[in-house]
């Protein structure tokens, strides 16, 4: 594939991310657990919280709208211009979890929403995140179990074999149920943990199913012709309004 190609492809495949972004960010669901996680940070007017792995910078306008001086934070440049596109006030800066650009005991608050299954090491993260963080600061983590997806399907074991097939490329699938042991480890108080599961019945949400079966016939774990045919029978369910995926989101918080 020609350099060309390639930026055409990765331009291509950051637009559809995007979309399936945005889609399950529209959902009253998620903007009840946005609203739950600004809550559990307790940030006070003027407080400087940052958004790691901010993406398209949706939370740090909200929490700007709050009176709040929030920084997104982000390694992948493509989010970030989308980002600067869409709150072109706000502030974000290039840098991934393990290091942040920021000096020690700095920030009032820190949250990260869906990052931490993705990272290889999320100690590293929390201890970065207790670095940055002031006495009495707030973290917050919010991720899904992408083991424990529920997606209705005729065929179970064949969407099991998916569900596990792409949790097991992420570096950390599980990092949700383990949110309370890495505070605890990590040297914070007050760990709190709760659960809520988002159920999905747009049809919209449709490629984030293909973003699950694509990766899972990449490795191996499931032939081509039988993705197909489950994607195929998924398409057939949100045509006929029967479609369905439900995704376990934790949400921890503590004090640093």
């Amino acid at each position: 594939m020609s350099t060309n190609q390639e930026a055409v492809a990765l331009h291509r495949d950051t637009e559809n991310l995007l979309a399936v972004i945005d889609a399950a960010d529209r959902m009253p669901g998620a903007t009840r657990l946005r609203d739950r996680s600004y809550e559990l940070l307790s940030p006070v007017p003027g407080s400087t919280v940052v958004d790691v792995g901010c993406g398209a910078g949706r939370a740090v306008a909200e929490l700007t709208d709050r009176g709040v001086h929030a920084v997104g934070v982000d390694p992948s440049p493509r989010m970030l211009a989308a980002a600067r596109e869409r709150w072109p006030e706000a502030e974000f800066r290039a840098a991934g979890a393990e290091e942040l650009p920021f000096a020690d005991g700095s920030v009032h608050g820190y949250r990260a929403d869906k990052v931490f299954h993705v990272l290889r090491e999320p100690a590293r993260a929390v201890a970065e995140a207790r670095r940055v963080l002031r006495p009495g600061g707030r973290i917050v983590l919010v991720g899904q179990d992408w083991d424990a997806l529920m997606i209705d399907s005729d065929d179970a074991a064949l969407t099991r074999t998916i569900v596990h097939a792409r949790a097991d490329l992420l570096g950390a699938p599980r990092a949700g149920r383990q949110y309370r042991g890495l505070l605890l480890a990590g040297g914070f108080a007050d760990v709190t943990v709760e659960v809520h599961t988002s159920v999905f019945t747009d049809p919209a949400m449709l490629p984030l199913l293909a973003r699950l079966a694509g990766p899972a016939c990449e490795s191996g774990a499931v032939a081509r012709d039988r993705a197909d045919a489950w994607l195929a029978e998924q398409r057939r369910r949100a045509e006929a309004g029967r479609f369905l995926v439900a995704v376990p989101v934790f949400v921890a918080a503590a004090s640093a």
